[in-house]
Protein backbone atom coordinates (compact mmCIF):
# COMPACT_ATOMS: atom_id res chain seq x y z
CA UNK A 1 0.00 0.00 0.00
CA UNK A 2 2.83 2.42 0.88
CA UNK A 3 4.50 1.82 -2.51
CA UNK A 4 1.22 2.44 -4.36
CA UNK A 5 0.72 5.70 -2.49
CA UNK A 6 4.28 6.84 -3.28
CA UNK A 7 3.86 5.92 -6.96
CA UNK A 8 0.57 7.81 -7.18
CA UNK A 9 2.19 10.81 -5.52
CA UNK A 10 5.11 10.66 -7.96
CA UNK A 11 2.80 10.61 -10.98
CA UNK A 12 0.76 13.46 -9.52
CA UNK A 13 3.91 15.55 -9.04
CA UNK A 14 5.02 14.89 -12.59
CA UNK A 15 1.64 15.87 -13.98
CA UNK A 16 1.61 19.04 -11.91
CA UNK A 17 5.00 19.96 -13.40
CA UNK A 18 3.82 20.06 -16.99
CA UNK A 19 3.34 16.46 -18.11
CA UNK A 20 0.41 15.76 -20.37
CA UNK A 21 -1.90 13.19 -18.80
CA UNK A 22 -3.55 12.54 -22.16
CA UNK A 23 -0.36 11.19 -23.72
CA UNK A 24 -0.09 7.41 -24.03
CA UNK A 25 2.85 5.66 -22.46
CA UNK A 26 5.55 4.39 -24.82
CA UNK A 27 5.32 0.77 -25.96
CA UNK A 28 7.41 -1.51 -23.76
CA UNK A 29 9.69 -4.21 -25.19
CA UNK A 30 11.24 -6.68 -22.74
CA UNK A 31 14.79 -7.79 -23.53
CA UNK A 32 15.48 -9.66 -20.28
CA UNK A 33 13.57 -10.18 -17.07
CA UNK A 34 14.19 -11.47 -13.57
CA UNK A 35 17.60 -10.12 -12.52
CA UNK A 36 18.82 -6.90 -10.89
CA UNK A 37 20.63 -5.07 -13.71
CA UNK A 38 22.76 -1.93 -13.39
CA UNK A 39 23.98 -1.41 -16.95
CA UNK A 40 22.72 -2.00 -20.49
CA UNK A 41 24.12 -0.66 -23.75
CA UNK A 42 22.84 -0.88 -27.30
CA UNK A 43 24.70 -1.35 -30.58
CA UNK A 44 25.47 -3.76 -33.39
CA UNK A 45 27.43 -6.46 -31.58
CA UNK A 46 26.95 -9.22 -34.16
CA UNK A 47 27.81 -7.50 -37.44
CA UNK A 48 24.36 -7.86 -38.98
CA UNK A 49 23.49 -4.16 -38.88
CA UNK A 50 20.71 -4.67 -36.30
CA UNK A 51 20.75 -3.26 -32.75
CA UNK A 52 21.65 -5.70 -30.00
CA UNK A 53 21.96 -5.22 -26.24
CA UNK A 54 24.75 -6.06 -23.80
CA UNK A 55 24.02 -6.02 -20.07
CA UNK A 56 25.54 -7.33 -16.87
CA UNK A 57 23.55 -9.09 -14.16
CA UNK A 58 23.99 -11.99 -11.79
CA UNK A 59 27.76 -11.91 -12.29
CA UNK A 60 27.46 -12.50 -16.04
CA UNK A 61 27.84 -10.25 -19.06
CA UNK A 62 25.08 -11.12 -21.51
CA UNK A 63 24.51 -10.37 -25.18
CA UNK A 64 20.93 -10.23 -26.38
CA UNK A 65 20.79 -10.59 -30.14
CA UNK A 66 18.13 -8.42 -31.76
CA UNK A 67 15.41 -8.43 -32.75
CA UNK A 68 14.39 -11.61 -30.89
CA UNK A 69 16.80 -11.13 -27.95
CA UNK A 70 18.41 -14.54 -27.97
CA UNK A 71 20.68 -14.65 -24.94
CA UNK A 72 24.42 -15.35 -25.29
CA UNK A 73 26.69 -15.42 -22.23
CA UNK A 74 29.81 -13.41 -23.07
CA UNK A 75 31.66 -13.54 -19.76
CA UNK A 76 31.04 -15.16 -16.41
CA UNK A 77 34.43 -14.58 -14.80
CA UNK A 78 34.11 -14.38 -11.03
CA UNK A 79 34.21 -10.77 -9.87
CA UNK A 80 33.12 -9.25 -13.17
CA UNK A 81 30.07 -7.52 -11.67
CA UNK A 82 29.72 -4.23 -13.51
CA UNK A 83 27.95 -1.12 -12.27
CA UNK A 84 28.39 0.82 -15.54
CA UNK A 85 29.65 0.35 -19.06
CA UNK A 86 30.56 1.83 -22.43
CA UNK A 87 31.00 0.67 -25.98
CA UNK A 88 33.45 1.69 -28.68
CA UNK A 89 35.96 0.12 -31.04
CA UNK A 90 38.81 -0.55 -28.61
CA UNK A 91 41.09 -2.52 -30.94
CA UNK A 92 40.42 -0.44 -34.07
CA UNK A 93 39.15 -3.40 -36.10
CA UNK A 94 35.92 -1.77 -37.23
CA UNK A 95 33.41 -3.22 -34.72
CA UNK A 96 32.06 -2.31 -31.30
CA UNK A 97 33.59 -3.76 -28.17
CA UNK A 98 32.15 -3.59 -24.64
CA UNK A 99 33.78 -1.97 -21.60
CA UNK A 100 32.51 -2.85 -18.13
CA UNK A 101 33.39 -1.14 -14.83
CA UNK A 102 33.26 -2.67 -11.36
CA UNK A 103 32.70 -0.33 -8.44
CA UNK A 104 34.96 -1.64 -5.68
CA UNK A 105 37.59 -2.97 -5.78
CA UNK A 106 37.75 -0.90 -8.93
CA UNK A 107 38.17 -2.73 -12.22
CA UNK A 108 37.76 -1.89 -15.92
CA UNK A 109 37.40 -4.82 -18.31
CA UNK A 110 36.95 -4.75 -22.07
CA UNK A 111 35.41 -7.56 -24.08
CA UNK A 112 36.54 -7.93 -27.68
CA UNK A 113 33.83 -8.47 -30.26
CA UNK A 114 34.86 -11.39 -32.49
CA UNK A 115 34.08 -11.73 -36.18
CA UNK A 116 30.72 -13.26 -35.31
CA UNK A 117 29.60 -11.86 -31.98
CA UNK A 118 26.64 -14.20 -31.63
CA UNK A 119 28.55 -17.47 -31.89
CA UNK A 120 32.27 -16.91 -31.24
CA UNK A 121 34.04 -16.36 -27.93
CA UNK A 122 34.48 -12.82 -26.63
CA UNK A 123 37.85 -12.38 -24.91
CA UNK A 124 37.86 -10.35 -21.67
CA UNK A 125 40.94 -8.28 -20.79
CA UNK A 126 41.63 -6.01 -17.80
CA UNK A 127 42.27 -2.38 -18.76
CA UNK A 128 42.56 -0.80 -15.28
CA UNK A 129 42.79 -2.25 -11.76
CA UNK A 130 44.04 0.53 -9.43
CA UNK A 131 41.42 3.26 -9.33
CA UNK A 132 38.64 2.43 -6.86
CA UNK A 133 35.00 3.37 -6.65
CA UNK A 134 34.31 3.44 -10.38
CA UNK A 135 30.68 4.45 -10.65
CA UNK A 136 30.69 6.00 -14.12
CA UNK A 137 32.60 5.49 -17.34
CA UNK A 138 32.28 7.62 -20.47
CA UNK A 139 34.04 7.66 -23.82
CA UNK A 140 35.57 10.85 -25.20
CA UNK A 141 38.58 11.90 -27.24
CA UNK A 142 40.49 13.66 -24.48
CA UNK A 143 43.82 14.15 -26.27
CA UNK A 144 42.20 14.89 -29.65
CA UNK A 145 44.07 12.16 -31.52
CA UNK A 146 40.92 10.96 -33.26
CA UNK A 147 40.50 7.88 -31.04
CA UNK A 148 38.18 7.48 -28.04
CA UNK A 149 39.56 7.44 -24.52
CA UNK A 150 37.70 6.32 -21.39
CA UNK A 151 36.81 8.59 -18.46
CA UNK A 152 36.36 6.91 -15.08
CA UNK A 153 36.07 8.11 -11.50
CA UNK A 154 37.94 6.82 -8.45
CA UNK A 155 35.26 7.79 -5.99
CA UNK A 156 36.26 5.85 -2.89
CA UNK A 157 38.12 7.77 -0.15
CA UNK A 158 40.85 5.14 -0.04
CA UNK A 159 43.62 3.64 -2.13
CA UNK A 160 46.34 5.33 -4.21
CA UNK A 161 43.84 7.51 -6.10
CA UNK A 162 41.33 8.38 -3.38
CA UNK A 163 38.64 10.97 -4.20
CA UNK A 164 40.00 11.33 -7.72
CA UNK A 165 39.19 10.61 -11.37
CA UNK A 166 41.11 9.51 -14.45
CA UNK A 167 41.04 9.25 -18.18
CA UNK A 168 42.41 6.07 -19.67
CA UNK A 169 44.17 5.96 -23.02
CA UNK A 170 43.85 2.66 -24.87
CA UNK A 171 47.21 0.94 -25.19
CA UNK A 172 48.76 0.80 -28.66
CA UNK A 173 48.27 -2.96 -28.83
CA UNK A 174 45.28 -3.56 -26.52
CA UNK A 175 45.09 -7.27 -27.34
CA UNK A 176 48.69 -7.75 -26.20
CA UNK A 177 49.25 -4.98 -23.63
CA UNK A 178 46.36 -5.22 -21.21
CA UNK A 179 46.53 -2.18 -18.94
CA UNK A 180 45.71 1.19 -20.49
CA UNK A 181 47.59 4.43 -19.76
CA UNK A 182 46.14 6.01 -16.62
CA UNK A 183 46.02 9.83 -16.45
CA UNK A 184 44.71 11.35 -13.21
CA UNK A 185 42.92 14.60 -14.09
CA UNK A 186 41.19 15.07 -10.72
CA UNK A 187 43.71 14.47 -7.94
CA UNK A 188 42.08 14.21 -4.53
CA UNK A 189 39.66 17.08 -5.18
CA UNK A 190 36.49 15.02 -5.84
CA UNK A 191 35.40 13.84 -2.37
CA UNK A 192 31.93 12.71 -1.42
CA UNK A 193 31.36 9.57 -3.54
CA UNK A 194 31.44 10.86 -7.09
CA UNK A 195 29.15 9.24 -9.65
CA UNK A 196 28.86 9.94 -13.38
CA UNK A 197 30.82 12.13 -15.78
CA UNK A 198 30.19 14.54 -18.64
CA UNK A 199 32.46 15.62 -21.51
CA UNK A 200 32.63 18.74 -23.68
CA UNK A 201 34.31 22.10 -24.21
CA UNK A 202 32.88 24.26 -21.41
CA UNK A 203 34.98 27.43 -21.77
CA UNK A 204 35.35 27.56 -25.56
CA UNK A 205 39.12 27.11 -25.67
CA UNK A 206 38.91 24.19 -28.09
CA UNK A 207 39.85 21.60 -25.47
CA UNK A 208 37.23 19.19 -24.10
CA UNK A 209 36.61 19.50 -20.36
CA UNK A 210 35.11 17.01 -17.90
CA UNK A 211 32.22 17.41 -15.44
CA UNK A 212 31.34 15.28 -12.45
CA UNK A 213 28.93 15.09 -9.51
CA UNK A 214 29.14 13.63 -5.98
CA UNK A 215 26.15 12.47 -3.97
CA UNK A 216 27.38 13.02 -0.39
CA UNK A 217 25.00 11.78 2.29
CA UNK A 218 25.45 9.31 5.16
CA UNK A 219 27.68 6.92 3.18
CA UNK A 220 30.21 9.67 2.38
CA UNK A 221 32.82 11.25 4.62
CA UNK A 222 31.10 13.91 6.75
CA UNK A 223 30.87 17.28 5.05
CA UNK A 224 31.78 16.02 1.59
CA UNK A 225 29.83 15.64 -1.62
CA UNK A 226 26.53 17.22 -2.70
CA UNK A 227 28.22 19.17 -5.51
CA UNK A 228 28.36 19.61 -9.26
CA UNK A 229 31.71 20.66 -10.77
CA UNK A 230 33.78 20.76 -13.95
CA UNK A 231 37.49 20.31 -14.56
CA UNK A 232 39.28 22.58 -17.04
CA UNK A 233 41.58 20.80 -19.47
CA UNK A 234 45.16 22.11 -19.58
CA UNK A 235 47.27 22.21 -22.72
CA UNK A 236 48.83 18.95 -21.60
CA UNK A 237 45.84 16.68 -20.88
CA UNK A 238 48.04 14.22 -18.97
CA UNK A 239 48.59 16.85 -16.24
CA UNK A 240 46.21 17.54 -13.33
CA UNK A 241 43.19 19.64 -14.36
CA UNK A 242 41.72 22.69 -12.59
CA UNK A 243 38.46 22.18 -10.73
CA UNK A 244 35.58 24.69 -10.94
CA UNK A 245 32.63 24.35 -8.59
CA UNK A 246 29.27 24.82 -10.31
CA UNK A 247 26.86 24.28 -7.40
CA UNK A 248 27.03 22.85 -3.91
CA UNK A 249 24.46 21.76 -1.30
CA UNK A 250 22.87 19.62 -4.01
CA UNK A 251 21.70 16.64 -2.01
CA UNK A 252 22.21 13.37 -3.86
CA UNK A 253 23.98 14.88 -6.90
CA UNK A 254 24.83 12.15 -9.42
CA UNK A 255 24.72 13.17 -13.10
CA UNK A 256 25.93 16.24 -14.99
CA UNK A 257 26.43 16.71 -18.73
CA UNK A 258 27.37 19.84 -20.71
CA UNK A 259 25.01 21.21 -23.39
CA UNK A 260 23.89 24.57 -24.76
CA UNK A 261 20.38 24.40 -23.31
CA UNK A 262 19.03 27.85 -24.22
CA UNK A 263 20.73 28.34 -27.60
CA UNK A 264 22.85 31.34 -26.60
CA UNK A 265 26.14 29.77 -27.72
CA UNK A 266 27.36 29.17 -24.16
CA UNK A 267 27.82 25.77 -22.61
CA UNK A 268 25.34 25.05 -19.83
CA UNK A 269 24.86 21.84 -17.82
CA UNK A 270 21.94 19.44 -17.39
CA UNK A 271 22.04 17.48 -14.13
CA UNK A 272 20.14 15.19 -11.78
CA UNK A 273 20.09 14.49 -8.06
CA UNK A 274 19.93 10.73 -8.48
CA UNK A 275 20.17 10.00 -4.76
CA UNK A 276 17.74 12.78 -3.95
CA UNK A 277 15.10 14.53 -6.02
CA UNK A 278 15.11 16.59 -9.14
CA UNK A 279 16.25 17.22 -12.70
CA UNK A 280 17.78 20.64 -13.35
CA UNK A 281 19.92 22.76 -15.64
CA UNK A 282 22.60 25.27 -14.76
CA UNK A 283 22.89 28.35 -16.96
CA UNK A 284 26.25 29.74 -18.04
CA UNK A 285 28.15 31.83 -17.21
CA UNK A 286 27.05 32.20 -13.57
CA UNK A 287 25.44 28.75 -13.23
CA UNK A 288 21.98 29.99 -12.38
CA UNK A 289 19.97 26.94 -11.34
CA UNK A 290 16.71 26.15 -13.16
CA UNK A 291 14.56 23.20 -12.05
CA UNK A 292 13.39 21.07 -14.98
CA UNK A 293 11.53 18.82 -12.59
CA UNK A 294 12.08 19.45 -8.86
CA UNK A 295 10.45 16.37 -7.33
CA UNK A 296 11.22 13.29 -9.42
CA UNK A 297 12.66 10.85 -6.89
CA UNK A 298 16.09 9.30 -7.51
CA UNK A 299 16.67 10.07 -11.20
CA UNK A 300 19.92 8.12 -11.13
CA UNK A 301 20.54 8.13 -14.89
CA UNK A 302 20.56 10.80 -17.58
CA UNK A 303 20.65 11.25 -21.33
CA UNK A 304 21.09 14.75 -22.78
CA UNK A 305 20.18 14.57 -26.45
CA UNK A 306 17.71 15.89 -29.04
CA UNK A 307 14.90 13.43 -28.38
CA UNK A 308 12.35 14.92 -30.78
CA UNK A 309 14.61 15.94 -33.65
CA UNK A 310 13.77 19.65 -33.50
CA UNK A 311 17.36 20.82 -33.20
CA UNK A 312 17.58 21.61 -29.49
CA UNK A 313 18.75 19.62 -26.49
CA UNK A 314 16.25 17.62 -24.44
CA UNK A 315 16.78 15.24 -21.50
CA UNK A 316 15.60 11.80 -20.42
CA UNK A 317 15.82 9.90 -17.16
CA UNK A 318 14.12 7.31 -14.98
CA UNK A 319 13.53 7.96 -11.30
CA UNK A 320 13.86 4.61 -9.58
CA UNK A 321 12.30 5.98 -6.39
CA UNK A 322 9.11 6.97 -8.20
CA UNK A 323 9.56 4.16 -10.76
CA UNK A 324 8.80 6.60 -13.57
CA UNK A 325 10.67 7.11 -16.83
CA UNK A 326 10.28 10.51 -18.50
CA UNK A 327 11.74 12.79 -21.12
CA UNK A 328 11.79 16.55 -20.91
CA UNK A 329 11.07 18.55 -24.05
CA UNK A 330 13.06 21.76 -24.41
CA UNK A 331 11.44 24.72 -26.18
CA UNK A 332 14.93 25.78 -27.32
CA UNK A 333 15.19 28.48 -24.66
CA UNK A 334 15.48 26.35 -21.57
CA UNK A 335 11.84 25.78 -20.67
CA UNK A 336 10.93 22.12 -20.43
CA UNK A 337 7.74 20.07 -20.69
CA UNK A 338 7.56 16.68 -18.97
CA UNK A 339 6.45 13.60 -20.91
CA UNK A 340 5.96 10.33 -19.03
CA UNK A 341 7.39 7.36 -20.92
CA UNK A 342 6.76 4.49 -18.48
CA UNK A 343 5.37 3.64 -15.06
CA UNK A 344 6.46 0.87 -12.69
CA UNK A 345 9.98 1.02 -14.11
CA UNK A 346 13.16 1.38 -12.10
CA UNK A 347 16.49 2.28 -13.65
CA UNK A 348 20.15 2.55 -12.85
CA UNK A 349 21.05 3.18 -16.48
CA UNK A 350 19.32 4.74 -19.49
CA UNK A 351 20.50 5.09 -23.11
CA UNK A 352 18.92 6.89 -26.06
CA UNK A 353 19.25 4.45 -28.96
CA UNK A 354 17.29 3.91 -32.18
CA UNK A 355 16.37 0.35 -31.29
CA UNK A 356 13.92 -0.26 -34.15
CA UNK A 357 15.85 1.62 -36.85
CA UNK A 358 12.93 3.92 -37.66
CA UNK A 359 14.93 7.13 -37.43
CA UNK A 360 14.02 8.32 -33.94
CA UNK A 361 15.50 7.71 -30.49
CA UNK A 362 14.05 5.09 -28.20
CA UNK A 363 15.00 4.57 -24.56
CA UNK A 364 16.92 1.49 -23.39
CA UNK A 365 16.75 1.00 -19.63
CA UNK A 366 18.58 -1.28 -17.21
CA UNK A 367 16.20 -1.72 -14.30
CA UNK A 368 17.72 -2.58 -10.97
CA UNK A 369 14.76 -2.79 -8.55
CA UNK A 370 12.44 -3.70 -11.44
CA UNK A 371 14.88 -6.50 -12.36
CA UNK A 372 14.73 -6.12 -16.12
CA UNK A 373 16.27 -4.82 -19.30
CA UNK A 374 13.68 -3.10 -21.47
CA UNK A 375 13.37 -0.61 -24.28
CA UNK A 376 10.56 1.84 -24.81
CA UNK A 377 9.53 2.63 -28.36
CA UNK A 378 9.35 6.28 -29.35
CA UNK A 379 5.83 6.82 -30.75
Amino acid sequence: MKHRLELALGISMLLSSGASGAEPLWKKHVVHDGLHTNVAVGGDFTGDGKPDVISNSGGKTRLFVGPDWKEVILDETKGHDFIHGETFDVDDDGDLDFIGARYSPGLVVWLEQPKNGATEKWVARVAEDQIDGIHGVLKGDVDKDGKPDLLANSGQPKGPFANSAAWLKVSKNPRETSLWQRNIFSKGDAPGLSHYLGFGDVNGDGRPDISMAAKGGPQAEPGTGEWFAWWEAPKDPTAVWKKHLIADKQEGATNIQPADVNGDGKMDFVATRGHGRGVLWLEAPDWKLHEIHPTLKEPHCLQVVDMDGDGDIDAATCGYGDQLAAWFENDGKGKFKTHIVAENQGAYDIRAVDMDKDGDLDLLIAGQISKNVVWYEHP
